[in-house]
Parts: C-alpha cells; structure tokens; sequence
C-alpha cells in the first residue's frame, strides 16, 4: 500500500480527494491536514510514502512544507495540488523539492496517477503543468551554463540523463539500454547527486537546456 497524508485548508477539498484516492486498491490516506505545519507534525509521526500539500494554506504554506519534508524525511515524497497553474508555482514548487504537480482543475485520476508515480521515485506533472514546462523549454538553445554542469557526468550518465528528460521511467530507460532498473536507479541517483538538484524534473530541465534529449 502507498501511504499518504492529506494536506489541503478546505475541508471539503480534502473530503473530495480522499474519496478519488480511496478508489485505487493501492492507496490508502493514514492522515490529513489543514495547514503544513500540521502536515509536518503528521508526516514525522506516520513516515508516509507520499504527502499531498496544496500550496496555499494558513501559516507554513504546501511549499514550505515540502521543502521541510525534504530536508528532514527524505523517504516521503511530495505531490503539490493546487488550483493555480501559474509558472511561478510551478517554478517553486518544483525548486523546493517537489516530486509532482497536479491540478485540482484537472482530470481525477491524475491526483491518483501522481500519487503512484511519486512513490516510485519518477517525477509527476499534469499535462497542463507538463504542457506549460515543455514549451519554455522546446526551441530553446543549448544554454552553455547547463552544458558546463553535465561536463561532470560520464557519457553513460549523459545518456541516462537525456532519456531521463525525454520523459522515460527508470523501468523504460532500463529496456531501453539493456540493463536492469536497479542499475537505472543507481546512475539516476548519481546525476542528480552530481548535478546538485532534488529531483528527476530539474534534472530533466537541464538536460533540456544543455540540448541532448536523444531524437
């Protein structure tokens, strides 16, 4: 079962994604939160899987919190839900440690698709999110800032990290170069270690911008 706690100010909000969440056999919400701090409180007391944080609440917002999450329970990983699309909350949330973006606008099923797919260690955007984050970024040039910081990888670790922002899982990336996942998670882990970023999604960001997403 994937373990997660709830945080979200609206209590019908958190009636509303508890129920989509309690349609998926593998998912079950052990606690939930109005506010971060009490997210916080919760996640240190229950160590869940995935903690759900809407961004704007009373006092430490979903943000905060899953920058605090990071720090401090680096095995619970984050899923930010929200009703606001604009870049600059995607740009922070995903900066401070975020594993997943997923609107409350948007399909159910993503909340339970995010869920899922943060668990597993991938990083999860909705398509709108996705959507938003590819076109800043298709077209762009080659920014020499990002081709100087994959200098420190090894070519197979370039590779990894050009499928990695093509958007393929580990389980894929593993098909693909014939070798199995956990070899996948161990080169995944090293770039992100040697890049000096929290999560697959800016990782995925500067292999964009440094230009070897395979064609």
């Amino acid at each position: 079962m994937i373990r997660v706690v709830l945080a979200d100010d609206e209590p019908v909000v958190r009636f509303g994604v508890k129920a989509v969440l309690a349609t998926a056999d593998d998912v079950e919400v052990v606690a939930e939160a109005e506010n971060g701090s009490q997210a916080l409180d919760l996640v240190a007391r229950h160590r869940p899987d995935v903690a759900v944080l809407d961004i704007r609440m009373p006092g430490l917002d979903g943000l905060d919190a899953a920058n605090l999450i990071r720090e401090r329970h680096p095995d619970t990983r984050t899923l930010v839900l929200t009703t606001f699309a604009d870049d600059a909350y995607i740009s922070r949330a995903l900066g401070e440690g975020a594993a997943g973006f997923v609107l409350k606008t948007g399909d159910p099923q993503e909340i339970i698709a995010g869920v899922r797919a943060v668990a597993t260690g991938a990083a999860y955007l909705s398509p709108l999110v996705a959507k938003r984050v590819v076109d800043q970024l298709s077209g762009a040039r080659p920014r020499p800032a990002a081709t100087q910081r994959i200098a420190v990888l090894t070519a197979r670790e370039r590779e990894v990290l050009g499928l990695v922002g093509a958007g393929l899982s580990n389980a894929e990336i593993a098909a693909r170069l014939h070798v199995v996942e956990g070899t996948v998670k161990v080169y995944v882990s090293t770039i992100l270690r040697r890049l000096g970023v929290r999560n697959r999604v800016q990782a995925a960001i500067i292999a964009h911008e440094s230009g070897i997403i395979p064609g």
